[in-house]
């Protein structure tokens, strides 16, 4: 691995002038290095940090890929990390058109890197330089603590998909101004929608009264909207107490929880497992955004890589090679989901209804299809629009909210099923829907979503930790729940019980259960699930299983 030569430098520099022209936004300083596919290998385990600490998985992945590599070898063209300054790996048998196409999408990565408010918590520090040190932590205690040391790093890295990613992020919104929230915020955003809750124009209503009171009074004003609040509501202020000292008791992931609480780790001399935990935590919240945007992601990056290559002059000549393997990268697959397909098609599709005008109220009164296709009120804006999404949205709110029928029609969109031909045996896939829900659903299922897992305080009182699954539609993966709560058993030290939902299973109910999907190519329909909440008991390294 090596830094690559001034003239491929000279060729990134001259992508940076055009990439700002075109109004993407970074820092100046960036890393460039050429690595072979068999460097490529042995990063990807790593996520492509090479200072990341060691750990006899990320081993094994390497074999695994260098494995796979043998049989199916593969040429990977570029990755880029989020580090300050960014760092960014290119093959070392790319030619210089490659190179501009490549450099295009990797700047477009950086500029979401560095302007995606879910990245925001990793703005302030390099992470490569972090991750050093803690690597060398790492290896100081595997040589005091020999196999401890990996069986802390195992457990904890078990639920490090529950860290509190979303708290952490609240806390680096500069839009959040600090302190406990006001009587105002508690009226309007807790007590009339949730406490004692009205219909939206009364809402409406109420808004316009504290505005008519301001203006009457600007000084006093909101102190006559209140009075008038507590004479219709007397119960009002003890509630916001109440709201108020919940607000704060500060609510911890579970591994906050364990390093905070846990009689075991508490002990002075597994004191040290607490660092372990916390070095695990760290790396997993600074992998959280990339994982919830993969879609916008790489779909940026594609739209970018595509706009800009094609107005570059310096690729004269190379039009068709690009198309090549442009088309690999970004087709739309018959079956499954490509994240760079659908995140620039996305783009390019709000750009266009932007453009049109169409994310107004007047679009959204149009029910005709032809009268739809032909809206245009607008006159430009499409731009200035991308790029207020690509800085707010993450996959989940890209898809929900842009994902429409219009898209679906525009590229000929279906989902595929998949059903066993008896007669020949063999699999076959078929056009299941063309519906906008079945695809949004489909899609939604493809993204990241950790289970919601809280601590019951109360109940851990008596010794056992208490963990509650708030059931959200999917249960729990069996086969992770046996050894999952046993590293959190090791970590506590004493009982574990886990309150989930899964499906009830009694004889008489399995007539009434539909055939598996995969063997029939139909729908289960909710109703034909009847869900039932169970206890699991991890205690002295046995599971225990009780319906509730």
């Amino acid at each position: 691995m090596e830094l690559i030569d001034q003239h491929t430098k000279k060729i990134m520099e001259g992508c940076k002038e055009r990439a700002r022209a075109a109004g993407l936004r970074f820092q100046d300083e960036t890393l460039e290095y050429i690595v072979t596919n068999r460097d490529l290998l042995e990063l990807t385990p790593k996520f492509m940090i090479p200072t990341l600490y060691d750990y006899w998985v990320h081993e094994v992945e390497v074999l695994k890929q260098k494995g796979r590599y043998e049989l199916y070898p593969s040429n990977p063209y570029e990755t880029v990390i989020n580090t300050r300054p960014a760092v960014s790996f290119f093959n070392d048998n790319n030619p210089d058109w490659l190179n501009v196409m490549i450099f295009y999408h990797v700047l477009a990565h950086i500029d979401f890197f560095q302007n995606n408010i879910y990245f925001s918590h990793t703005w302030d520090y390099d992470f490569s330089g972090q991750a050093l040190s803690d690597k060398r932590i790492i290896a100081r205690l595997r040589s005091e603590k020999g196999r401890w040391l990996d069986y802390a790093i195992e457990f904890t890295r078990g639920i490090d998909n529950l860290v509190s990613y979303h708290r952490t992020l609240r806390r680096h919104d500069r839009a959040i101004p600090p302190g406990p929230p006001t009587r105002l915020d508690y009226y309007f955003d807790v007590f009339l929608q949730t406490v004692d809750p009205i219909q939206t124009n009364e809402y409406i209503k109420e808004i316009e009264r504290y505005n008519q009171c301001l203006k009457a009074d600007p000084s006093d004003g909101e102190a006559v909207f209140f009075r008038e609040v507590v004479k219709k509501h007397p119960e009002f202020e003890t509630l916001f107490d109440k709201h108020l000292k919940h607000k704060a008791v500060p609510r911890e992931d579970l591994i906050q929880f364990l390093t905070a609480n846990s009689p075991f780790l508490n002990q002075e001399k597994n004191e040290w497992i607490k660092t372990v935990m916390q070095i695990v935590r760290k790396t997993s919240l600074f992998f959280q955004p990339q994982i919830r945007t993969k879609i916008m992601n790489e779909g940026w990056a594609s739209y970018w890589h595509e706009t800009l290559f094609l107005k570059d002059e310096r690729i004269g000549g190379h039009e068709v090679d690009f198309a090549k393997v442009h088309a690999a990268v970004t087709s739309l697959p018959r079956v499954g989901l490509n994240p760079y397909a659908l995140g620039m098609r996305l783009f390019k599709h709000i750009e266009k209804m932007a453009d049109r005008g169409c994310y107004s109220f007047d679009f959204q009164r149009v029910k005709d299809r032809e009268a739809r296709k032909t809206f245009d009120r607008a006159g430009g804006g499409g731009k200035r629009f991308i790029f207020d999404v690509h800085r707010h949205f993450c996959d989940a709110m890209f898809a929900a909210t842009f994902l429409d029928q219009d898209f679906m029609d525009r590229y000929n969109l279906f989902v595929t099923g998949r059903r066993l031909n008896r007669a020949k045996m063999v699999w076959e896939y078929y056009i299941k829907s063309r519906k906008l829900e079945e695809y949004q659903k489909m899609v939604k299922n493809t993204l990241y979503h950790p289970p919601h897992i809280t601590i019951d305080t109360k109940a851990t009182e008596k010794g056992a930790l208490y963990l509650v699954h708030h059931f959200e539609g999917k249960p729990l993966i069996h086969d992770f729940i046996a050894n999952t709560m046993l590293g959190i058993e090791y970590l506590w030290g004493g009982p574990v019980k886990l309150e989930t939902s899964e499906v009830k299973s009694r004889p008489d109910d399995a007539a009434a259960l539909p055939p598996p999907v995969a063997l029939t190519g139909a729908a289960q329909k909710p109703g034909d699930i009847v869900w039932q909440r169970v206890l699991y008991t991890m205690h002295n390294r046995k599971l225990a299983r009780k319906e509730l």
